[in-house]
């Protein structure tokens, strides 16, 4: 790393919304050019940059920086640079040169110490003088609070978070308790609070700490999908995380509870723990899925038999005995779930209900989790599908009340269908249903047999097993399904059964590779060559590569890697930016891979500006337009038609997608699947990912690898338990009513 000093000469760029900063610096040894998250830095400042160079394809070698602080301008120019930056109002380079003029050496202790003198200056009275002042200080809080933070190891990157979340106070709230960043600032998770608490010396045993790690377990096992976790473990986990006594743990636990932080309960002769967000959505969701269920509606006088012959005839279609009975139970109740495997006719039956309603003319909402599932469901109904969160109007800048429809001012709908239902999490689907007035009808569709929503919860199983929703399950598979591999053979699949492979002219084929290294040859080879040059599909949007497992030797790291190089690969002219191990370059398929609920987006037409909007997704797909090394922005569309920019550093929410894992591909649908068979971790080969990988396909399925873990994982119908208690409570709040 290289240290360098001297006074910032010009600020090329600075991006007023990251902090992004390019500046001159003029050093005894010359100019350069310093770059970097940097919010403090002014002309004329004198500055010691720690960092390594990079070199930028236009202007040639940088500076990158790692650490920067401020040394007082110790010249008669460097301060009169200073002073005329733009950095002070009312102090132009003509004040600042009468000022320099007057006080010399002593003018910034001049203005610190002793600002009334500024008044001897021409131009200078009471109210300019109190805005000087003003401007001063809070340049000197600002490069106070970022040299406090680099001294504990936060990057300039970081501090600039921080910094517009604490403002004035953040030495003070840092230094009392530095685990609060975890809480507060995107980015920065426990263990690197911890570092940081170490550095300023905070005591191991300290309660800030031990809340810390209790909320660190709560919130890790969240991510694994679990809604509380069971006391003893958490206390186990905690301490084993703290490396300190369970009995410490055990009184902060107890704090924690008293302050709301978390909620402590007893279900069936055991203790188990929540953060209390998660508590309250289960006992609101409890609640709400009995008041549906119980709820008297109105009559909607409807000759259901007469009105089902119509569809029939007009579809040339025959409905299955499970589909009327689905149809009439819409009509008839608050709440209704249906469910079933592909094939079996879920998509003719939602439309059969819409048809029905409409012709009474009632009101209709339909919205699925995802973009993706919304689009599809967009596609087979007809209709306009919105995903959840802009169905209630989320808004990202609203922190107390994030969603605009909400209980005081719900959806305005007769009837409102859910499709994908099993990738709901708890906390959405609390959100969801708290929208919903008495009155309103509610149709959850989606296959439970699927993997679980990646958020906490087993919303859709657990409202099935609770027994008191009237669920119909869709079991006959159609004749035209019939003839399709993929919907026979995920249903043997589902059934413990090994797959009809190979059959001529279908859509289900099985190519034997035992070799890993050949298993990705071969997946490469698919893609680029045989099947675009058979079936005359687009290798990019066409085919979707998905395996159980992110690392290992056909894990998507290295699929990604593979496919880049064999798709998209370098070459003269075309742009890209190197993130750590990554390549991304303009045209790669890529995903988000986080909620960033604040990111904008912008749907051109004609080159016209039709729609904007806020929120990319976990688990949208999209394709790199454009990389601006000068603006360190590069540009992505999504779904074919929102283009979002993304500032350099936030590209850690991006990641290749050639090839994805199965549980990144719930909701959506492509017209080629293509996976890996071969060993990997138990709880990874499973008979339900195997099961949701295929029906991910729409045309065709192509397994690459052993017949001895494709019939592992047929058998393997091991699933993950799941912590929560959403039946157990629905069931408790029927015997209530």
């Amino acid at each position: 790393m290289l240290t360098l000093e001297g006074m910032v000469e010009e600020i090329i760029f600075r991006n007023e919304l990251n902090s992004y900063t390019v500046a001159t610096l003029d050093t005894s040894d010359g100019k350069a050019t310093i770059v970097g998250y940097v919010p403090f830095i002014n002309t004329g400042e004198t500055v010691k940059v720690e960092g390594n160079w990079v070199y930028h394809p236009n202007y040639g070698e940088q500076l990158e920086i790692v650490n920067i602080w401020t040394v007082t301008p110790s010249t008669i120019n460097g301060i009169e640079k200073y002073l005329s930056s733009g950095l002070i109002p009312y102090i132009g380079p003509k004040t600042a040169k009468r000022i320099v003029k007057r006080f010399g050496l002593d003018t910034l202790d001049v203005i610190q110490y002793n600002p009334e003198k500024l008044k001897e200056i021409e131009g200078i009275g009471d109210k300019k003088l109190e805005k000087i002042v003003k401007a001063f200080e809070e340049q000197g809080e600002l490069r106070d609070i970022m040299v406090f933070l680099q001294q504990y190891g936060i990057t300039p990157n970081y501090g600039t978070r921080i910094y517009k979340k604490y403002g004035k106070d953040t030495i003070k709230i840092i230094s009392q308790n530095p685990y609060k960043l975890s809480e507060d600032i995107f980015g920065i998770g426990f263990k690197t609070a911890d570092k940081i608490a170490q550095n300023m010396g905070i005591d191991k045993k300290s309660p800030y700490r031990v809340e810390g790690g209790i909320r660190y377990i709560l919130i890790k096992y969240a991510g694994a999908g679990h809604s509380y976790v069971p006391k003893n473990e958490l206390i186990k986990g905690t301490s084993e995380l703290l490396e300190i006594e369970e009995e410490l743990i055990e009184e902060s636990l107890r704090n924690l509870a008293i302050k709301g932080t978390v909620h402590i309960l007893n279900i069936e002769e055991e203790a188990i723990v929540y953060y209390t967000p998660f508590h309250v959505a289960e006992n609101n969701v409890s609640k709400k899925i009995v008041e549906l269920s119980r709820v008297e509606l109105k009559d909607l006088d409807i000759d259901v038999e007469k009105a089902i012959n119509i569809i029939e005839k007009e579809d040339g279609i025959k409905f299955a005995k499970k589909q009327v009975e689905a149809i009439k139970e819409s009509l008839e109740n608050g709440l209704v779930v249906i469910t079933g495997g592909p094939g079996t006719g879920k998509t003719t039956t939602i439309n059969a209900i819409i048809k029905i309603f409409e012709k009474e003319g009632l009101k209709i909402n339909l919205a699925a989790p995802t973009g993706r599932a919304a689009k599809r469901m967009t596609e087979t109904t007809g209709r306009e599908a919105k995903t959840i969160h802009r169905l209630l109007e989320y808004s990202f800048m609203e922190e107390e009340i994030p969603f605009g429809v909400n209980e005081d001012s719900p959806l305005d709908t007769d009837l409102l269908i859910i499709d994908e239902a099993s990738m709901i999490d708890i906390l959405l689907m609390n959100n969801l249903l708290k929208a919903i007035m008495p009155g309103t009808r509610l149709i959850l569709v989606g296959d439970v047999d699927q993997l679980p929503s990646v958020g906490a919860g087993n919303v859709l199983k657990d409202i099935i097993e609770s027994g008191v929703v009237k669920v119909v399950k869709l079991d006959e598979i159609f004749r035209q399904a019939e003839e399709s591999m993929i919907v026979v053979n995920a249903h043997r699949i589902n059934r413990g059964e090994y797959p009809y492979l190979n059959e001529k002219d279908k859509d289900f084929y099985f190519i034997q590779e035992p070799n890993p290294k050949h298993i990705v040859d071969t997946i490469v080879e698919l893609c680029k060559y045989r099947l675009p040059d058979y079936y005359g599909i687009d290798p990019l949007k066409d085919i979707q590569i998905l395996s159980p497992m992110k690392k290992g030797e056909v894990g998507i790291n290295v699929l990604n890697q593979r496919l880049q190089e064999a798709l998209n690969p370098k070459s003269f002219g075309k742009k890209e930016k190197q993130i750590g191990d990554v390549i991304f370059r303009v045209g790669d398929k890529i995903m988000q891979i986080k909620n960033n609920y604040s990111t904008e987006w912008e749907i051109i037409e004609d080159g016209k500006l039709k729609e904007k909007g806020e929120g990319v997704f976990n688990g949208d797909l999209g394709f790199i337009l454009d990389i601006d090394e000068d603006n360190r922005i590069m540009k992505v569309l999504f779904d074919e038609e929102k283009e979002v920019e993304y500032s350099f550093n936030q590209l850690d929410e991006l990641k290749l997608s050639y090839a994805i894992t199965v549980h990144k591909s719930q909701g959506s649908e492509f017209p080629v699947v293509v996976m890996p068979i071969h060993w990997g971790p138990p709880m990874l080969m499973t008979r339900n990912l195997l099961y949701t990988a295929i029906t991910r396909a729409k045309k065709l399925v192509v397994l690459v690898g052993e017949e001895k873990y494709l019939k592992f994982m047929i058998k393997n119908n091991r699933i993950a338990k799941r912590y929560s208690s959403l039946d157990y409570k629905i069931r408790n709040v029927f015997t209530m009513f």
